[in-house]
Order: C-alpha cells, then structure tokens, then sequence
C-alpha cells in the first residue's frame, strides 16, 4: 500500500484536476448558448437559400447552367476538413480526422487529393501528407460571414479555374450538447436538384432565372460555408462541455476513492503504532 504521503500528494493533484475541468465545463457551456443560438437562428435562411437555389438550377437548360455547376471527370479533389483549434473535447475532432482519411483511402482513392484545412487540429493531422494546400485556422480568432466569405471565394476560384474538379466539406453537425453529427457535404459543384414531378415551378421570373441563379450562387456558398463552421463551432463547445462533465466526474469518484484508501492506510498506521506501544509497554512489564 502507498505511503500516506503519496497518497495525500494525488489527492491533491486530481482535486487540482477536478477544478480545472469543473471551471473548462461552465466556460463551454456559456460559449454553447450563443453558438447554438446563432447556428439555430441560421439553420432556416440558409436551408430555404439552398431549397430556392437548387429549384431554379433545375429548371435552367443544360446550356445555360452555371459555371458552379459544371460536371467534370474527377481527378482532383479538395477535401475541407472543419475541426477546433484546440482539443479536450473527446472524440470531436478524431471523428473530423478519420471522416476525411476514409474518404481519400476509399471513395477517392485513385484520385489525387488535397485538402485546405480549417482548425489547427485537421492541419496536424494532414500536413504530414504534404497535401495542404492552406490552413484557415485564424479564422476562428474572429468567426464572421466576411472573413469565412474570403474562405468561400478563394474555393470558388479554385473550382472555376480548374485547380479541382469537386470539393467537399467534411465537419460536425450540432444536434445538441452531448450529439454531433459528422456530415460530408458537396460544395461544389452545386448538386443537382432531383425535384418532385408534382412541384409547380412554372413561375415568371424577372430579372431571367440564369441571371438569378448567378446572383444566389455565390451568396449560397458562402451561406453553406459559414453554417458548417458555425454548426462546428457550436458542436465543439458542446462536446467540450460533455467531455468536461465526464472528467469531473471521474476526477471526483477517484478522488473519493482515494481518500478512502487515505483513511484505511491512516487507520492501519495509527493501528499499528498502538501495537507497538502496547507491544513495548509488556515488554518493560516482563
């Protein structure tokens, strides 16, 4: 059995441990509501953009489709894995990880394969690979629709010129605080819209339907952009503030078991001090 010294020295160190993620608990768990109330607030626009988009991509003649629509063969592909930039949040950002490993192993395996990251912890995971073609972490430092725009146009671009020939976000969908969901969703190009045969969309559009569509296009993919690392940022407080939780909680049972195991050592000590005092005073009788 340790010594009661060593015992006394854990004690100490997991209480110290309890504190810090009792204290990394409630900090993500105030950081948790305004995210989820901003990516709750978001949901709504930018699904109803990306239904209105589609709808009238669907309409348009092959001819005058956009030139974010464009089929070409597969062979590069951009993969935009979203992660945190800091870790202690479970398994958050190693589902992000093996997401995006399995896809370039398995769907895009004879593909060639980069990736722009967006979290410092996707960028260590992938530079060794010497496929990063750019790390966005910073954007976290200030997360406004302007700054992840700037994101959106440089993939854009990159689309357009021919750099790639499909890109895809990978990152984690808020459900609530202890659920993520890990979503891969096309960025471009745009996915076709498969609509129902009994949707009316005989409308008249003014200005003309290709002339809408190139206004929504861009504005779509900067929404779709911004929401996933809004829905990200909101999932990895969460994660953290369940990760947290989970440690406290075992910081405290082993802390309780520990001083238990303190009292029973405290207990044998004082024990066996009495034995040799008893111990020693027969001995003088003798």
């Amino acid at each position: 059995m340790a010594n009661l010294k060593e015992i006394r020295n854990r004690i100490s160190s997991v209480s110290s441990t309890m504190q810090i993620t009792s204290a990394m608990k409630m900090v993500s768990a105030a950081k948790l509501k305004k995210a989820q109330d901003a990516i709750t607030a978001m949901r709504p626009y930018s699904d109803k953009l990306s239904e209105l988009l589609q709808s009238l991509s669907a309409t348009l003649d092959a001819d005058s489709g956009s030139k974010y629509s464009t089929q070409r063969e597969v062979k590069k592909v951009l993969l935009v894995p979203i992660t945190s930039n800091r870790g202690l949040a479970g398994a958050f950002n190693s589902n992000i990880i093996k997401e995006v490993t399995k896809l370039a192993a398995e769907k895009y395996a004879n593909k060639d394969v980069s990736y722009l990251v967006i979290g410092k912890k996707s960028n260590d995971a992938f530079k060794k690979t010497n496929k990063v073609i750019d790390n966005k972490s910073e954007v976290y430092d200030d997360l406004t629709f302007d700054n992840v725009a700037e994101i959106a146009e440089m993939l854009m671009e990159k689309f357009v010129d021919g750099e790639f020939d499909k890109i895809e976000i990978v990152y984690n969908k808020f459900k609530n605080a202890a659920t993520q969901i890990v979503m891969t969703e096309q960025f471009l190009p745009i996915v076709p819209f498969e609509s129902d045969s009994d949707v009316n969309l005989d409308y008249i559009f003014e200005p003309s339907k290709a002339e809408i569509v190139e206004q929504l296009i861009p504005k779509s993919l900067k929404t779709q952009l911004y929401k996933s690392i809004r829905d990200s940022f909101a999932s990895e407080h969460g994660a953290r503030m369940t990760a947290m939780h989970k440690a406290t909680d075992n910081a405290t049972e082993l802390r309780d078991q520990l001083k238990l195991t303190y009292n029973k050592a405290r207990q044998a000590s004082i024990t066996n001090e009495i034995l040799e005092i008893v111990g020693g005073a027969e001995a003088l009788n003798n």
